[in-house]
């Protein structure tokens, strides 16, 4: 029995010495360790889109949203282009391939540079003397040279509560995601580049 004693209470005094803080040389931070493990997750891609039917969303009840900007940009494995919506609620969509790019309302057929051409319909639109909002006024095409999948992004016209708009792309129809955010509204497209 008073073998046990000792053998335990020599095991405890090792333990204790082993967690003594006085040992300045070593420094005992799992920071290094903790921020590694964020800049692994950080690192990784989203994956590229691949789904090539058409998407539909639903917009918010009385939304009424007036296209602000147009941003394009590259990413691992995709193109994303951002519709910023200012006014009220939230967009809904339908994003789908075209064969020809045909402005509703007047029927012209506008030229779109690239080998496919995928139509916007934002749903839930709203004219700018009615949503309040001053509306986009950038170039047309906006283009990025920095996006190549991204031939650029055509138009934004607003008809019965719809905004029109087109992006061509330089490859055969690839797969493509969409969503939105909030905070302020946005409508996101993603356009696989792989």
């Amino acid at each position: 029995m008073r073998n046990t004693i000792v053998s335990t209470i020599a095991v405890t005094a090792a333990l204790l010495a082993g967690c003594d803080d006085s040992d300045t040389t070593q420094p005992r931070s799992n920071v290094s360790s903790a921020a590694s493990t964020t800049g692994t997750f950080a690192d990784v891609p989203a994956p590229a889109p691949a789904d090539t039917q058409p998407k539909r969303g639903e917009p918010s009840s009385g939304a009424g949203l007036t296209v602000t900007g147009i941003r394009i940009g590259a990413q691992p494995g995709f193109d994303r282009v951002v519709y910023d919506l200012g006014g009220t609620g939230s967009p809904g969509w339908i994003v789908q391939y075209t064969d020809r790019a045909v402005q509703d309302g007047s029927g012209n057929q506008i030229d779109v540079a690239g080998r496919s051409i995928l139509e916007v319909q934002i749903t839930g639109s709203a004219y700018p003397f009615d949503s309040g909002v001053t509306p986009y006024e950038g170039p047309d095409p906006a283009t990025d040279p920095g996006t190549p999948g991204i031939a650029g992004v055509y138009r934004t016209v607003v008809f019965e509560g719809t905004t029109q708009s087109f992006i061509g792309v330089n490859a055969a129809r690839p797969g493509f995601s969409v969503s939105t955010l909030t905070n302020p509204s946005r409508l996101v497209i993603d356009i696989a580049t792989r």
